[in-house]
């Protein structure tokens, strides 16, 4: 049995499992059943390359398409426009379920309807696409994850016109909003892990194309198939204990996802960088974070000149064609220069060396991409230097481009990751059967 063969298998396993468990629900209350796995589609939009997933909201349901974030710490959708809900209950200032950090009590004048209720929780939503934060209200309301209705899910309503800001901008024209993957209370894995007794774990293999037809974000058990183990290695998740988001909480710990790289190699070569450089420092700079919104990879200065200058020299060992650099882009080639494989583009590999050994290989479909005809580039791009930024910075972001076509899976309780490398290196995408 081949691997793309399981990898379908066990979409279509968790699919069955999800249709099978909603009739269990519905007609034999057995609350020993196991558990099933919650199931939100991830589809790339072609014009922003930003993945999304749809879920339902309210009552009566309003189906909203929500760009997913791995930082984000809840769901938000915008609610100003053409929505109430009868079953929306907003979350009272003085509730266990408001957090101590939020805004000021929020009230309004009326005509009253979500978004606009007295005495209620404030929130600060936030697009990192855009840098904007706007305020909104808690609320706890009725979701619809594919046909499964969550009750008492606790999002963020957002009026964001009366704040004259767009807080839906950058995101992808039918996006009404954003959902939060981060390891945070309202977070949606720590939400359904709560009220629906689930392991705090989820999976999502960000498809590289809608061509391919959309995968899925697997919220709670059976993360991966069991099959699929002896191409999956796993790494610890590592606590920031600074806070890194646009907020500062001084003496909160991050809910972003950071992981220990020891070493960068390219084609096996070891680049010359100190070690202190790749971890996080005393005031929580530096470190390696995961990033489903920043779209290409971002290397601090100090990390980012030497593994350019080594990777042109592998490049430069395999006869590939140097052209003009296209911003934000220094290395690209001339792309008739460069041979083809069932990874994509025959380039010099990257490895990041992890905690324990393990390594993350990025194979050419992940570290090139084309920006015009014939022209290929290195899609990693400088990040410049703390001392350039107001507010945290990464090492490394692991950014979209590079995630995709990988499956990752994120245990919480544990914590750790564990992750495939490339799937085409298996005959496999995330999304589609491959005959080799």
């Amino acid at each position: 049995m081949t691997f793309s063969y399981t990898i379908i298998q066990f979409f279509v396993f968790s699919i069955a499992l999800f249709s099978v468990s909603c009739l269990s629900i519905s007609h034999t209350p057995n609350t020993k059943s196991k558990p099933h796995p919650y199931i939100l589609p991830i589809k790339k939009d072609p014009a922003t390359n930003v993945f999304y997933t749809s879920l339902g909201v309210g009552t009566p349901r309003h189906n909203f398409d929500v760009a997913i974030d791995l930082t984000g710490e809840n769901l938000w959708y915008e609610c100003a426009i053409n929505y109430n809900s009868s079953s929306y209950s907003p979350i009272s200032c003085d509730s266990h379920s408001c957090p101590q950090n939020t805004n000021p009590c929020s009230a309004c004048n009326g005509p009253f309807k979500p978004g606009c209720t007295n005495n209620t929780c404030g929130y600060n939503n936030y697009n990192p696409l855009e840098q904007v934060i706007s305020p909104g209200d808690l609320a706890e309301d009725v979701i619809f994850i594919s046909q499964i209705q969550v009750s008492d899910f606790i999002s963020g309503c957002t009026n964001s016109h009366k704040f004259s800001s767009n807080l839906v901008g950058g995101l992808p024209k039918s996006n009404k909003g954003m959902l939060g993957l981060a390891r945070s209370q309202l977070a949606m894995p720590t939400q359904l892990a709560l009220l629906k007794n689930l392991p705090p774990k989820f999976s999502l293999c960000l498809p590289s194309s809608n061509n391919l037809g959309f995968t899925n974000l697997l919220i709670g058990p059976e993360g991966h198939p069991q099959d699929v183990s002896k191409y999956v290695q796993t790494t610890p998740l590592v606590v920031n204990h600074f806070d890194t988001g646009p907020l500062f909480e001084e003496g909160a710990p991050s809910t972003e996802y950071f992981i220990d790289v020891k070493s960068v190699k390219i084609d096996g070569h070891v680049v010359n960088l100190k070690p202190s450089l790749l971890s996080i420092d005393r005031k929580g700079n530096g470190g390696t974070k995961i990033s489903t919104i920043t779209r290409f990879a971002e290397l601090q200065s100090f990390v980012y000149k030497p593994f350019v200058r080594d990777f042109l020299k592998k490049a430069a060992d395999r006869r590939l064609k140097r052209v003009a650099s296209v911003a934000p882009f220094e290395a690209c080639f001339d792309s008739r220069s460069i041979g083809s494989s069932i990874t994509g583009f025959s380039v010099p590999t990257i490895d990041l060396v992890l905690q324990g050994g393990v390594q993350w290989t990025i194979h050419g479909a992940n570290s090139m991409v084309m920006v015009k005809k014939n022209v290929a580039c290195l899609a990693f791009v400088d990040g410049g230097t703390i001392a350039t930024m107001s507010f945290f910075k990464a090492s490394i972001v692991i950014g979209a481009h590079q995630l995709e076509e990988n499956l990752l899976v994120f245990d919480l309780a544990s914590p750790k990751l564990s992750f495939s490398s490339s799937l085409l290196l298996h005959n496999a995408t995330c999304s589609h059967f491959r005959i080799s």
